[in-house]
């Protein structure tokens, strides 16, 4: 199926092919809810999406694996390493040999992605190699914005909107963090092994919770209701930030909308999952079950289908799309 993506966003340079294919099964691979959620996008626009989240599950897995054990050190090298790379190749150097540089600078240079949000993701990514926790949440909003709001203004030019794309920007950039937000409670037992913790300590004094409590309850295995009650305030503020984010949804171009309906319905049933298994994060990976996620993947299909006849029985007449070129309809696949 690749194959046809990449014919439809005429991409045709073997290389190229094959680095965008590589940004796929990196998405297939590691981004479960995140490419199902793809599936449903036009087949043109789903390899740029490909790479934007191959490029940043590449600068993740520096972060946190590199291969097996390495220091502090050696991460910030190979970061370095790689934010270089990009930067020669967002100025227009030379096409980079390595698959997901080639991509995302190709897939930057097709949408028009300003290049800051590029820099602002790394300088996140860096700063994961020396901070181990914040203080508070306006602490953790500005490492976020780097982490995951920029993600979602990364995606607005290949999505497109129906409005002037500063309009749709707060709300795309909500969505990223909302998205981040939720993995940060779903992880929190995974991101304590690697010795950080992203909710703010502020919102856990409050509830009578340090890194000392987290450790001795992730050890044992034992719940404290002084966790769950952090852990449900912290689940109230993600809450609070879909709600931000949720207008956002009606200024897309209509062929994204069941794509990123079907992120915020997902990543919602995530935060359910939390709550119903009795916010044991620590104990147990928390996950949305395959019925779930397959009538979203159906309601999406049937939105999109919608869509796509209605721009037939509309075309000429809709609103001018301010972010991608115009797709034609397609069937859905």
């Amino acid at each position: 199926m690749s194959r046809r993506e990449l014919d439809a966003a005429g991409i045709t340079d073997p290389a190229l092919r094959d680095a965008y294919e590589r940004c796929r099964r990196l998405n297939a691979r590691h981004g479960r809810t995140y490419f199902l959620a793809t599936r449903l996008l036009p087949a043109a626009r789903r390899p740029a999406v490909h790479a934007l989240y191959g490029f940043a599950r590449w600068a993740d897995d520096i972060v946190d694996d590199l291969g097996g054990p390495a220091t502090p050190a050696q991460r910030a090298r190979a970061l370095d390493r790689l934010e270089a790379r990009l930067r020669q190749a967002l100025g227009g150097s030379p096409p980079d040999s390595e698959p997901v540089v080639l991509a995302v600078a190709d897939t930057a240079a097709r949408y028009a992605i300003e290049p800051a949000h590029f820099t602002d993701f790394m300088a996140s990514m860096r700063s994961d190699l020396t901070v181990g926790g914040y203080a508070s949440y306006d602490e953790l909003r500005r490492y976020m914005h780097g982490s995951a709001a920029v993600i979602g203004l990364q995606m607005l030019p290949v999505l497109g909107t129906v409005v002037p794309r500063a309009e749709a920007a707060p709300h795309a950039a909500a969505l990223g963090v909302a998205f981040q937000l939720t993995n940060f409670l779903r992880d929190v037992g995974e991101d304590l092994d690697r010795g950080r913790v992203y909710l703010p300590a502020d919102l856990l004094a409050a509830h009578g919770v340090d890194r000392d409590l987290l450790r001795w309850s992730r050890s044992t295995g034992c719940p404290d209701r002084r966790i769950t009650a952090a852990l449900r305030a912290g689940e109230d503020l993600t809450r609070a930030v879909y709600r931000q984010a949720a207008p956002g949804l009606a200024m897309l171009d209509p062929v994204a909308r069941p794509c990123i309906r079907a992120a915020f319905v997902l990543y919602g049933s995530i935060l359910d999952a939390i709550a119903d298994g009795g916010y044991a994060v620590l104990h147990r990976r928390a996950v949305v079950s395959r019925r779930r996620r397959a009538a979203v993947a159906a309601d999406g299909l049937t939105r999109l289908a919608a869509a796509r006849l209605a721009a037939r029985r509309h075309a000429g007449s809709a609103p001018a799309l301010t972010g991608s070129r115009p797709i034609p309809a397609e069937e859905p696949g």
